[in-house]
């Protein structure tokens, strides 16, 4: 059994939020698999449910991005799971928007939710890097996470959600390549090959229009001559008709 924690802020006024697109993917996960209906506890919201033969719980902390492990480790201690058995999606501003990355451990990088985690588990957990891009400098990155994703961001972001949804299967069994190749299936644009170039196809009608090259007469012949009659003069006469 595994625990996928999506990160975000509780309540309709942060739901469209970049901050929360963890909650979007278990969400979307809940929905593509008939999971459970959603109910509230360790502090959160949970489902439980079944992809093929790994059973899941997926949870979201509503206790405020930046106290989620107390939600986390209240889930763990009751399911008796090790580190090992946790992975959490998270909004990434160092990934351009639409990209994902899997992590295994690490530092917390500055995200409070993924701070909190730390604090009450330990940082040896799976991480799905989920990006939202940045907003340029530091001092709007406040207000850029907890701001709605525009309009313009709905193709890549349903594209993402759709990948993850898919490979959410691959993931419990341990097997990231396979996530990651089940939403690169949905992110990643299709590369079409050119069709190579032949010679320019001729039709029936366009060479009945081609001009034709002109026919010429056939050279002549050269005609066989008749060989030099022999010279049947004598010697003396020769000399003499040489002298006329």
């Amino acid at each position: 059994m595994k625990l996928f924690v999506g990160l975000g802020n509780p309540g309709s006024k942060y739901a469209g939020n970049r901050h929360n697109i963890g909650f979007m993917a278990m969400d979307r996960i809940a929905d593509a698999h008939g999971f459970a209906p959603w109910r509230s506890k360790f502090q959160g919201d949970i489902t439980e449910g079944r992809i093929g033969q790994e059973k899941l719980v997926l949870l979201k902390p509503a206790t405020f991005m930046n106290l989620s492990g107390q939600s986390v480790g209240e889930a763990m201690r009751f399911y008796k799971m090790a580190l090992g058995d946790l992975v959490v999606f998270h909004d990434e501003l160092d990934l351009a928007p639409g990209k994902l990355r899997l992590k295994q451990g690490g530092g917390h990088a500055g995200h409070n939710g993924l701070r909190s985690i730390h604090a009450h588990a330990g940082p040896d957990y799976a991480r799905v890097r989920l990006g939202i891009g940045h907003p340029g400098h530091k001092d709007r990155v406040s207000a850029y996470v907890l701001s709605d994703f525009a309009k313009s961001d709905h193709d890549w972001l349903e594209a993402l959600l759709q990948g993850i949804a898919d490979g959410a299967g691959a993931l419990a069994k341990g097997d990231g390549a396979g996530f990651s190749n089940k939403v690169a299936q949905h992110t990643t644009p299709q590369r079409t090959t050119p069709q190579r170039k032949g010679p320019p196809q001729t039709s029936p009608a366009d060479a009945a229009r081609k001009p034709q090259p002109a026919k010429h007469a056939p050279l002549p012949q050269d005609q066989p001559q008749d060989p030099p009659a022999a010279d049947t003069r004598s010697p003396l006469q020769r000399l003499m008709d040489r002298f006329k």
